[in-house]
């Protein structure tokens, strides 16, 4: 069971992501060729990397099957050509509904082998206290129903996406499910980034002892939404290990794979736990 390696690096890639799809994947191209120079094993990219349409229907024209469709042939193919396991933020899938598709981050393996994907299954429909910004994913997107966890170089690792951080319920059902590492790509709106991000990125590592690779979105989209960026890469006990502020860029930590099991065994607080 994967790793073989102790000490791993790991890379949360910052994108300010439009609707020119093949744009937005020579962007991705670039950060991950930093990513592979800098030894990184592992990578993840922030949520709709591959396209931020100016509606939110937008994404629909670009939804494909799983197994099938040009941004999973590139990320099959980046995953080989950098040796880099890839995980995918989300990207739009087919749901089967004309109307709505998945938002699902899949991960690959570097050889390019799809290993596994999640659908996205907290929906963003919320409106801003005291702001004129109102958002309805599920009138575009259809929920997912499954938890994912998935053995990769890093060792098990729980896969969610953005407004999923809000529920602690799936990472403790994907802790207990084995995952030692969380990846939560977002698309963070700048307010809710500013009150909550870093509180709620630490608080899932701290509860779970375990990993947190935070990839996001920053700047201004075409949308109008303005992103949060603070891409960030957080430890068992819930210190921070590298950030990046805004711009476009790969954020890299050394993780030590041991770590979790050793805090799991040191502060057995997870074995305390009276409600299940």
């Amino acid at each position: 069971m994967e790793p073989a390696e102790q000490i791993v690096r790991v890379a949360a890639i910052q994108m300010c992501s439009g609707n020119d799809k093949w744009r937005n994947l020579a962007t991705v191209d670039a950060l991950l060729k930093v990513a592979a120079a800098d030894n990184c094993r592992l990578a993840v990219l922030p949520e709709n990397f591959a396209f931020v349409g100016a509606g939110d229907k937008d994404k629909l024209a670009h939804a494909e099957k799983e197994g099938a469709g040009p941004i999973q042939e590139y990320l099959r193919d980046a995953a080989t050509r950098y040796g880099l396991w890839i995980v995918a933020g989300s990207l739009p899938l087919q749901s089967g509904q004309a109307d709505r598709c998945f938002g699902a981050s899949m991960v690959f393996d570097e050889h390019g082998v799809l290993r596994g994907c999640y659908r996205k299954m907290h929906l963003f429909d919320v409106d801003l206290p005291d702001r004129k910004e109102r958002y309805r994913e599920s009138a575009s997107m259809a929920h997912g129903a499954l938890p994912v966890t998935i053995d990769t170089a890093i060792g098990r690792l729980g896969l969610s996406i953005c407004y999923d951080v809000r529920f602690p319920e799936l990472y403790r059902r994907l802790t207990d499910d084995g995952a030692v590492a969380f990846s939560i790509p977002a698309a963070f709106t700048s307010v809710t980034g500013a009150a909550h991000w870093h509180v709620l990125l630490r608080a899932r590592a701290i509860e779970n002892l375990a990993y947190v690779i935070a990839p996001g979105q920053f700047g201004q989209h075409p949308n109008g939404r303005k992103t949060y960026g603070h891409s960030l890469i957080v430890d068992p006990w819930g210190t921070v290990l590298a950030e990046q502020v805004a711009g476009e860029g790969v954020v890299v930590a050394a993780l030590d794979t041991a770590l979790p099991a050793r805090l799991r065994t040191e502060f057995p607080a997870l074995q305390h736990r009276r409600l299940k």
